[in-house]
């Protein structure tokens, strides 16, 4: 199987007009490369890890997209798409424009990636993808089987260690957790390989929710007290109830500062006495920020700080 790659080199400003002329033209799945920061009202539908890293924008864009030669409808398609770069090339004959058009061969992209994930082990916790063995070295200890999907979350990334190592640390048998922004559902199962008793997890993205019920499912045998949903916790006030108050002994949330802070204002009101919340997803030049915002809140006290690489977590507990 192969593709038709098409790349227009074009300017960021001109992103939304040759889009539509090409959707015009019948191509409707395209990919938008540039160096535009990310919008906030974008940043505030996802819970995620990890915040992209953004370079100085410089103007430039690359739009992409492709046609399936195996497509019935391939002669038709690459008629449509030289039609729309040559509309577009005559409507910005004034600036730097340029397309590009190349072949991609797919002999083995389902299996490529595979070379790249083996197991991982974080103290007595080993992370395998399904398609490597148990080895001697992993009898008796604590496996988690996990893939790499659409969800984030699979144990590589350092904010991931971190927030493991504090679970690892602080979790209690029978404890009460609450992961925010669960994307995998990575913490929530590591919490309760641990001996966690009522799990929730939550995400709004509806792939994570389902990502995480499968992943549930193939490592934990008895998943009756573990609950995924999807919803805003931050700012639904009706979800805040659902998820339930002055329930949790301990509250993970693995995602991004411009969602931490916020979130910091009240959400001890999920917290029981003595509660531990543990942060990650900290580049180390935001510390300080999550640290006085989680300063602000007087029911919270910071207990311990993390760091691996350019990564950081802060642990608090909730007083009496």
């Amino acid at each position: 199987m192969a593709w038709i790659k098409y790349d227009i080199k074009t300017t960021a400003e001109a992103e939304d007009i040759i889009s539509s002329v090409l959707y015009d033209h019948g191509i409707t799945s395209i990919e938008i490369q540039d160096k535009l920061p990310v919008p906030p009202e974008q940043l505030d539908g996802v819970f995620t890890e990890i915040l992209p890293t953004q370079q100085d924008d410089d103007g430039k864009a690359v739009i992409s997209f492709y046609i399936d030669e195996d497509d019935p409808e391939c002669d038709k398609l690459q008629k449509c798409a030289e039609a729309a770069i040559a509309e577009l090339k005559e409507f910005y004959q004034d600036i730097d424009f340029l397309a590009d058009k190349g072949r991609l061969e797919n002999t083995d992209w389902a299996h490529n990636w595979k070379k790249y994930w083996h197991t991982i082990k974080i103290n007595d916790l080993y992370i395998k993808p399904s398609w490597e063995e148990v080895t001697p070295d992993m009898q008796g200890q604590k496996i988690l089987s996990l893939d790499p999907g659409t969800a984030f979350g699979t144990g590589g990334h350092e904010t991931t260690k971190l927030c493991i190592t504090a679970i690892q640390k602080y979790l209690k048998p029978g404890d009460t957790v609450l992961d925010i922004g669960c994307g995998s559902g990575i913490l929530t199962i590591v919490a309760k390989l641990y001996g966690a008793g009522e799990c929730m997890g939550t995400d709004l993205d509806k792939l994570a929710v389902a990502a995480s019920e499968e992943n549930l499912r193939a490592n934990v045998k008895d998943t009756r007290d573990v609950t995924f949903a999807r919803g805003n916790i931050v700012t639904d006030e009706a979800f805040k109830k659902e998820c339930g108050f002055l329930k949790y002994n301990m509250v993970l949330a693995n995602i991004l500062p411009e969602v931490l802070v916020p979130l910091s204002t009240d959400v001890d009101k999920h917290m029981k006495s003595e509660a531990v919340l543990i942060y990650s997803g900290i580049l180390l030049e935001k510390e300080e920020e999550v640290k006085a915002a989680l300063e602000k809140n007087k029911s919270l006290d910071i207990i311990e700080t993390l760091y691996e690489g350019e990564w950081m977590a802060i642990v608090s507990r909730k007083k009496d």
